[in-house]
């Protein structure tokens, strides 16, 4: 059975970054309110696709979604044509129909190959790489294109009146931002140092639970609904994360038969700045050097495994082995991807 690689990756987010005072300023808070976003949320900066002042938006997925897939082909040295699979992941397409992934390979200019889009939250990444993955080992595909993003912009309301609302709705603005990611998977590692796939694991881990985010999506019938289009259940995600994390990491380093001290690198789930440091904590894996971004990126879902492999490939040396664990709330998946240099 042959190896599958990561070859390249590359991302994109949209606009300039907007910190926690700009955020203060639109919604009318103070200085309270500002310490407890970056005691309580821990996230410095995020990206929006839309115009904080007005709520234009300026960037859609696709948009998105074509810039990092453009980088991420450039940096594998692979033209459009060469790809012959597109697999994406995301929560937040553009539209229910057409599928965002096919507009972006329409605008990459690839045709005639398999396109498939997984509606997920932030463990799609990672199923769009497995998927992308088995279907290289059948031989069928060699070079795949897989994508994952998410755009929040439906759900970000600039005009939304902070004053009395919950914490579970004030925090929906701050934690949360947009952004794409793309990498190139091939059964042909390339040039350079690409990430030999050693290991996924993927786990709806959910029966009998409640969920614990729900993002609605609203038609002509309801569009005039009062209810809120985003719902977190922050202390079931607070207490279950952590623990699912641990459980993840540990399953993976038992199938692989490694070591926690073998790891150089660990990219944890990236929640917010203040959860990923805790949850980071309790996967106690000392020796190994931690890749997050959330705290400068927002939790832009579907990206953000994107983006931790960025910042990880150009740090890593030949035999590096690493592992990236993610956690989808909203019906509890477990998600981890292992993987070595060279």
């Amino acid at each position: 059975m042959p190896d599958t690689y990561i070859r390249s990756v590359g991302t994109a987010l949209p606009g300039p970054p907007i910190d926690n005072a700009a955020l203060a300023r639109r919604f009318n808070q103070g200085a309270v309110w500002q310490q407890w976003v970056e005691s309580f949320v821990g996230t410095r900066v995020r990206h929006l696709a839309l115009d904080l002042e007005t709520g234009e938006q300026r960037s859609s997925l696709a948009d998105l979604g074509e810039a990092a897939a453009r980088r991420a082909l450039s940096g594998a040295g692979v033209d459009a044509a060469s790809v012959d699979l597109v697999v994406m992941g995301t929560a937040t397409p553009d539209a229910l129909m057409p599928a965002t992934v096919n507009l972006i390979a329409d605008r990459l200019g690839i045709n005639e190959v398999p396109a498939y889009q997984l509606q997920s939250g932030c463990t799609g990444a990672v199923q769009a790489l497995d998927v992308a993955r088995q279907m290289l080992l059948t031989g069928r595909h060699r070079t795949a294109l897989v994508l994952g993003g998410d755009v929040c912009a439906k759900h970000f309301d600039v005009n939304l009146d902070l004053a009395g609302r919950p914490p579970a709705e004030q925090v929906n603005g701050v934690l949360f931002g947009d952004g794409a990611g793309a990498a190139v998977m091939s059964v042909d590692p390339g040039a350079g140092l690409p990430l030999r796939i050693e290991h996924v694991l993927l786990r709806l881990t959910g029966m009998n639970r409640p969920p614990g985010q729900v993002v609605d999506w609203f038609g002509m019938a309801d569009r005039g609904d009062e209810r809120p289009g985003v719902l977190e259940d922050y202390k079931a995600i607070e207490e279950s994360v952590p623990d699912m994390a641990v459980e993840i990491l540990e399953e993976m380093l038992a199938d692989l038969d490694w070591k926690r001290s073998e790891l150089a690198y660990l990219l944890p789930p990236q929640l917010s700045g203040r959860m990923t440091q805790r949850i980071s904590e309790r996967m106690a894996v000392p020796d190994a050097r931690e890749v997050s971004c959330v705290a400068d990126t927002g939790n832009n879902g579907n990206a953000l495994p994107f983006l931790q492999l960025e910042q990880a490939l150009p740090l890593m040396s030949p035999g590096d082995r690493s592992v990236l664990v993610a956690v989808e709330s909203s019906k509890w998946i477990k998600a981890g991807l292992a993987f070595e240099a060279g």
